[in-house]
């Protein structure tokens, strides 16, 4: 059983480079409490700071030791599956092997037209440029064609790993299709829980192993991204974390139609929802529960929400790996 932490660098009130200086730090400390990965989001929009996640994850690569590192996630749609296998590459070298990647369609658009593709296109992109990063995963010559780029032929992409291959998950929302489109190519599938009862997504969990054993591919690891944050006390979690986490929901809320929140509602999702928060005790239930529900291999907390200051987020980090993941590890060996 893993346990990660993601981000996605939301801007704080402090300039764009000191955000993305204490995501570094951040990173640091999460390899200094044990945790087995760090993931850093895609986004092109003025509340997140990251718009070059393999940058950020390099720096934090050559300041640890242990921790895997990766995205959550790479939007491939709008990107070049080409370029994305070489950054990772590099990014994997200056690991010694930790880099990760996952793919997916991101849940946001703003890279549709800030690289100028067309929404309309939204299935073919993704669809053609899976199938290519596939191909570009085996680390041979790669043929292929399709009818959003030029055609490859016998075409070699460097640097190659050093261990031949490189971790590549398949990040998803809830969609049926896609969480058999992983089970297609054989790739691990991280299932993104952002509202709603964890165990809910049993179903889908169930539908990828059933959909592998199928298809007569191997057994992968199934892992989580859910939001979550640790501070002292229950009451302490929720009264620091809330009006940074309304902030948030109500600017993505004006986006898409949603209702200003509320916080009877957020302490609702607290209790019931995919929300992990408040004491260490209490978050280490929750996600044991998260666990036990979905036979997982891994859970990622998206630790920062909003304009939530630093420290708070450094108080979280060190309460998570040094608190939480030990306490999770004795409620499932008591199994």
């Amino acid at each position: 059983m893993e346990f990660g932490l993601d981000t996605f660098g939301d801007v704080n009130g402090k300039p764009y480079a000191q955000v993305i200086r204490d995501v570094v730090e951040q990173g640091v400390l999460a390899d200094q409490v044990g945790l087995d990965f760090f993931g850093v989001g895609e986004h092109h929009r003025d509340d997140y700071a990251i718009s070059s996640p393999e940058i950020v994850l390099a720096a934090i690569a050559a300041r640890t030791e242990r921790i895997k590192v990766g995205t959550a996630v790479t939007v491939l749609s709008s990107d070049d599956p080409v370029r994305v296998f070489e950054r990772f590459a590099t990014l994997d070298a200056v690991a010694r092997g930790r880099a990760e990647i996952i793919l997916g369609r991101g849940s946001f658009t703003e890279s549709f037209p800030l690289f100028g593709f067309d929404l309309s296109d939204y299935e073919t992109l993704f669809a053609e440029k899976l199938d290519l990063m596939a191909e570009l995963l085996s680390e041979g010559p790669v043929s292929w064609q399709g009818s959003i780029r030029p055609p490859l032929k016998d075409q070699h992409v460097y640097p190659k790993t050093e261990s031949g291959s490189i971790r590549t998950w398949i990040g998803v929302g809830g969609s049926p299709e896609s969480v058999v489109r992983a089970a297609q190519y054989g790739l691990p599938l991280v299932l993104a829980i952002i509202g709603g009862a964890p165990a809910r997504f049993e179903p889908y969990v169930d539908l990828y192993k059933r959909a592998l054993t199928e298809l007569e591919q191997e057994p992968q690891p199934v892992a989580v991204h859910c939001p979550g944050f640790v501070a002292a006390t229950d009451q302490e979690a929720i009264d620091i974390l809330w009006p940074h986490a309304r902030r948030n929901l109500d600017r993505i809320g004006r986006e898409r139609g949603w209702p200003p929140a509320t916080r009877d509602r957020f302490e609702a999702d607290v209790a019931e929802g995919a929300w992990h928060v408040g004491s260490p005790e209490t978050v280490a239930q929750k996600v044991a529960a998260t666990i036990r529900a979905l036979g997982i291999d891994r859970f990622d907390m998206k630790y920062a929400h909003g304009p939530l200051p630093h420290e708070h987020l450094m108080t979280c980090i060190r309460l998570y790996g040094e608190q939480v993941v030990p306490r999770v590890r004795e409620l499932l060996n008591e199994d």
